[in-house]
């Protein structure tokens, strides 16, 4: 089995391609050791020691490295593991911990019902647009709300602390947004 890596625009956070699917619907974010109880694979990545998040996409693993840990010593330990598991054809949730939410693309807050036509164009963009563009990436960006103008986004995997994230948010994903949909005046990180 060969899994391919790629650099993501996060200098911390390395890009696992399995060659096979990771998650069949949604994606899902491990930003704790505790989270990561779910998932075999997950628990495994952050008992490395050196990793801060693990992130699952439909084909790939988000790996982010600890501040100070550099890739070279790490990589080869990440991909051991991936190695063992994909090749074993293990479980990648524990049973009975599989049932999450994917990140919730439910709002922040209550949206207005009389926002409900601007929203749909605002989730459609994201949806066609935005995501399958940082899911190239290594990440995920998902809708949480929209009030007075304001969309407010939630980045998960390599997008979560990229120092790039704020320029994709207000050069990429606003101007885009504002563009398509003129109600809108501020794209926000959650």
């Amino acid at each position: 089995m060969l899994i391919e890596t790629e650099p993501t625009p996060n200098p911390a956070t390395l890009k696992f391609l399995p060659g096979r699917p990771v998650m069949t619907s949604g994606t899902r974010d491990f930003a704790t050791p505790e989270e990561a109880e779910a998932s075999p694979l997950a628990e495994a990545i952050f008992n490395l020691g050196d990793v801060t998040g693990v992130f699952f996409g439909s084909d790939f693993i988000s790996v982010t490295a600890a501040p100070g840990v550099s890739w070279p010593g790490l990589k080869p330990d990440v991909l051991a593991i991936l190695l063992d598991h994909f090749s074993a054809n293990m479980p990648l949730f524990r049973p009975g911990a599989a049932s999450f939410s994917v990140p919730s693309d439910g709002p922040l807050s209550t949206d207005d019902p009389a926002d409900a036509e601007i929203i749909a164009q605002i989730r459609e963009l994201i949806d066609t647009r935005v995501r399958p563009a940082v899911a190239n990436d290594g990440g995920d960006i998902v809708y949480r709300g929209f009030d007075k103008g304001k969309v407010f986004l939630a980045m998960h995997g390599a997008c979560a602390g990229c120092p790039s994230s704020t320029a994709t948010l207000k050069n990429g994903i606003e101007q885009l947004l504002r563009h398509y949909v003129p109600e809108v005046t501020e794209v926000r990180a959650v």
